[in-house]
């Protein structure tokens, strides 16, 4: 009997589950265990005096949820009336939060290896907010940092 030829030991690259959407032209992801949930509309309240990104107050189901416009966060363009906004509600140190974006995409397993950090053609308040991006067939992945994109200055309440 000839003897089975021996394998090599391939390394197992670690990987991660996203959470995708898109804001306009832009793809991007948020850690899964990060996603509370997803809700296609949610009637909120106006806060006055608030930085025009913050879209309101939400109840949640007796939970009082702030409501923050992704697209506005990241200094893009508003999104068209025509448009309904989806929410994506994540938890993180302070709660709950809701990020409102422009159209949820699918849940995405990302091996470790294509991972990168931002590339220099990110500026402004994206690349503060990106901790990097992952190399996808036909795009590329921004993955947002959660914690800072909640994290509002104190500067925009004037």
């Amino acid at each position: 009997m000839p003897p089975i030829p021996l394998i090599p030991h391939m390394p197992i690259m670690p990987k991660k589950q996203f959470c995708t959407f898109r804001l306009g032209d832009f793809f991007f992801g948020i850690d899964i265990l990060q996603v509370q949930e997803i809700i296609r509309h949610l009637s909120f309240t106006r806060i006055p005096l608030a930085p025009t990104m913050i879209e309101g107050l939400v109840n949640l189901r007796g939970q009082i949820v702030t409501a923050i416009d992704l697209r506005l966060r990241l200094d893009l363009p508003s999104r068209s009336a025509d448009k309904s906004p989806t929410h994506v509600v994540i938890n993180n140190a302070d709660g709950a939060t809701s990020l409102i974006i422009d159209e949820i995409g699918d849940m995405m397993e990302l091996s470790d290896d294509t991972f990168e950090l931002p590339p220099d053609t990110i500026q402004g308040t994206a690349r503060e907010l990106i901790t990097g991006v992952y190399k996808l067939e036909n795009s590329l992945l921004l993955i947002l940092d959660t914690t800072k994109v909640v994290q509002l200055d104190a500067k925009l309440f004037g």
